[in-house]
């Protein structure tokens, strides 16, 4: 078998794909590309068992066939071949020789036939939405994610479709984040949560454009086609806690503050706060906010005050100041609105103006006040 593809064309697609292998593999062949040839087109798949990649791209080829080819070396070489037409020639022992304008490369490929086959998409309900529509809810959700395996439900995000459009939520018991689109019609009511790696994946791969993606899902799997780029990957089965009920409905207390001075603010002074909380107190009392942070073992001290419009009583509460930084990040406005209530209760963060379509929703929960 041989074929002729361009060197940066396929590096491109190949990085794209290249973070769904894992560095430490049970299965020697789940670190190999497999290479499968049909009609001048080429396609390439990537996997861990629980998520697949797949690019297609057009060759020069004259007969079909499949190889696996080792992931690791072929990107490592096509990094230090400059642009040019590649030729690989396959034997009949799964030998792959690449041939350049200056130089020959040899490398051992597996039978392609071990690759693990994929999952189909039976039973499976469909939508379309677009592409920067996807990756900006995974932008504003992925980060408060949770990293406890203890509990999987939270370890991915949760999508929930429903008449009036689709909601991404996620959480890690600390900050909850709730991301709805208008904009996308929903087959039917349903839910269902994807895990954070192949979110990354397709955040890292699709265009932040217009493009139209097809998200289709069953009760097992989800799948996502955008142009030559296909990904399919295994749902979490765990059921998402009832995340309303942890929103507060009653926050009487509005405070409004410029984005970018108070995430400034929390950043100086979150450097002199206890390591292990990042604990920031806020004083709010009439046009003024106070930052103050301490860390008891080390004598360290932060205190800064701003501008800020507030209506409500005085109240002191305080907060994880990395979860609000994150947190104010994923709003893309000038000035954010804080609706509190008590120092122990929940604040809720929203942009002071929302995108047509869109509405984000952002809760985070109080510390214990350092007396």
């Amino acid at each position: 078998m041989k074929f002729i593809v361009s060197s940066s064309a396929l590096l491109k697609q190949l990085q794209q794909i290249s973070g769904v292998i894992n560095a430490n593999t049970v299965l020697p062949i789940l670190g190999d590309f497999l290479f499968e040839i049909e009609n001048s087109k080429l396609t390439v798949t990537a996997t861990d068992l629980e998520t697949v990649m797949k690019i297609h791209l057009d060759i020069e080829a004259k007969e079909s066939g499949k190889i696996c080819i080792p992931a690791k070396i072929l990107l490592d070489s096509l990094k230090n071949i400059p642009e040019q037409p590649l030729t690989f020639n396959i034997d009949k022992n799964y030998g792959v020789e690449l041939t350049s304008d200056n130089g020959k490369y040899k490398v051992m490929g597996e039978n392609a036939d071990n690759f693990p086959k994929e999952p189909v998409p039976d039973d499976s309900n469909s939508f379309t939405m677009t592409s920067s529509g996807l990756v900006t809810a995974i932008s504003k959700t992925i980060f408060a994610v949770s990293s406890d395996d203890l509990r999987p439900a939270m370890t991915g995000v949760f999508f929930e479709l429903g008449e009036k459009g689709i909601s991404f939520v996620a959480t890690d018991a600390h900050r909850l984040v709730k991301y709805t689109r208008t904009d996308v019609s929903c087959p039917q009511k349903d839910t269902f949560i994807v895990p954070k790696k192949p979110l990354s994946l397709l955040k890292s791969a699709l265009p932040l454009n217009e493009d139209e993606l097809t998200i289709s899902y069953n009760s097992n799997h989800l799948f996502v086609k955008h142009g030559d780029t296909e990904l399919v990957c295994r749902l979490i089965d765990a059921r998402f806690p009832d995340y309303k009920v942890v929103i507060p409905v009653d926050n009487p207390y509005l405070l409004s503050v410029n984005r970018t001075d108070f995430q400034s603010a929390l950043r100086r002074v979150s450097v002199f706060s206890n390591k292990s909380t990042n604990q920031v107190a806020l004083s709010i009392s009439g046009s003024e906010l106070q930052l103050a942070s301490q860390d008891v073992d080390f004598s360290f001290e932060g205190n800064e005050r701003m501008a800020c419009t507030y209506n409500g009583e005085d109240l002191a509460i305080a907060f994880n100041a990395r979860f609000l930084i994150e947190m104010l990040s994923g709003a893309d406005t000038t000035e954010i609105n804080m609706e509190l209530s008590i120092s122990t209760k929940a604040g809720i963060i929203k942009p002071s103006e929302q995108e047509p379509n869109e509405e984000l929703l952002m809760l985070v929960m109080p510390l214990m006040l350092n007396n």
